[in-house]
């Protein structure tokens, strides 16, 4: 085992492989205040990758409805509560941003043996796999149980009950523990982009990564014995799409996004030392510097590169579990946002190709005003975006255009 270290937990882990980066990394940010479950990028990722025999219950992309839903059904809460028993440290929290618990990893070697698995993870059920849509649009109620409303009736701006859309595809993580657990070595990164791919030919079906990884998002095809995944469809982010002539894309279901709730980039590491200071990457301001888009389950330890803006009406305390202990200020800092996240916030799901940098160009003042308890101001900045090559891709403003129809017109009656 290696000391690595992992700045979503703000410590040095244990890894059974030595620290090492790509030269970018592929990630992505998913705003879940915008996700309306249209399953539109579910069907994108499966009419191109996982249509085939063998592959029905393989669903690389799938949008999840909590807290119950989840697929394989239950996949976070039977991992949390196994970490919870192999945790007897007394330490299983975060002391402000460092996370005291063991990771997956570290689980592995302590508690379970150095001769048994290298990752904490389990195999689901066969009834797990079957339910892809299982408690979909299943809420909360105040007693804590499904759909149990109250009876006074739901009165609006207080929500009684409450449920959210979890959009997950494969996090390409930088500690992947599929990668870790496979006994043949047939999974690795992509030292260009850091795309986590599993190799056909060396796979054998052991299924070790299917039970190691955490998100379950390695899955096993029993007509030809391997384990498939997401492979953020890399011809695109290759730039060998015709459409953005060499430039590089943002894979099927970003592009699909009807909500506008996905921007994906291809973010600058140290091949050392993590990300690297990319100021003007979309990507890197979010999680970076306005620290408003959060890891999915940072204690697992795997350094997800999938980011999420935490739903602003869900009980804090349940975010926090799933997010970490940076929920409280990312969700204050959306809800009053300053001039610059406003304009990043445009960026969503304006171009298929990728963004690298954006700039800004400062607008007039459109008007002042309050935001729970908070004074706002609005600008009707213009934010323009940048691809590889440093051409502009598209400019955008703050405030949306208004079109007045004439009175007459090729509809009228």
């Amino acid at each position: 085992m290696s000391l690595v270290y992992n700045w979503q937990i703000n410590r040095k882990m244990e890894y059974p492989h030595a620290e090492h980066h790509p030269e970018r990394q592929f990630a992505f940010v998913f705003n879940l205040n915008r996700c309306i479950g249209c399953q539109t990028c579910t069907m994108a990722c499966k009419s191109t990758w996982t249509f085939s025999k063998g592959q029905e219950y393989m669903w690389w992309n799938n949008v999840e409805t909590k807290p119950y839903g989840g697929y394989p059904q239950s996949w976070d809460v039977k991992l949390l509560k196994m970490l919870d028993e192999a945790d007897t440290s007394g330490k299983r929290a975060w002391n402000g941003d460092t996370f005291e618990g063991m990771t997956i990893f570290e689980a592995a070697q302590k508690h379970i043996g150095e001769n048994s698995q290298r990752v904490l993870g389990y195999l689901p059920t066969d009834e797990e796999w079957r339910f892809p849509n299982i408690y979909e649009d299943s809420p909360i109620g105040p007693e804590g149980t499904k759909g149990n409303f109250h009876k006074e009736g739901v009165h609006l701006p207080s929500h009684k009950t409450w449920f959210f859309y979890l959009a997950r595809i494969c996090n390409h993580c930088t500690y992947p523990a599929c990668l870790a657990a496979c006994p043949r070595h047939a999974i690795y990164k992509r030292p260009e982009d850091g795309v986590v791919l599993v190799d056909q030919e060396r796979c054998r079906g052991y299924r070790k990564c299917v039970e190691a990884c955490p998100y379950k998002k390695a899955m096993y095809r029993p007509s030809t014995r391997v384990t498939e995944k997401c492979i953020a469809c890399y011809p695109r982010l290759e730039g060998k799409d015709p459409e953005t002539k060499g430039q590089p894309m943002e894979t099927r279901c970003m592009a699909a996004c009807i909500g506008q709730i996905r921007l994906q980039g291809l973010v600058q590491t140290n091949t050392d030392s993590g990300w690297a200071e990319d100021r003007y990457n979309p990507l890197y301001y979010l999680i970076k510097v306005a620290k408003v888009a959060l890891p999915l389950y940072p204690q697992f330890g795997t350094e997800p590169n999938g980011y999420y803006i935490p739903p602003r009406w869900v009980p804090r305390a349940f975010l926090k579990q799933m997010f970490g202990p940076g929920v409280d200020h990312a969700i204050d800092t959306y809800m009053v946002p300053d001039r610059e996240l406003l304009a990043v916030q445009q960026l969503f799901r304006k171009s298929n190709r990728i963004i690298f940098k954006y700039r800004i160009e400062e607008g007039p003042k459109v008007f002042e005003t309050e935001i729970h308890g908070k004074p706002f101001t609005l600008y009707n900045d213009t934010i323009i975006a940048y691809d590889k090559a440093g051409e502009e891709i598209f400019r955008t403003q703050v405030e949306e255009p208004f079109y007045v129809r004439p009175d007459k017109h090729q509809n009228s009656i």
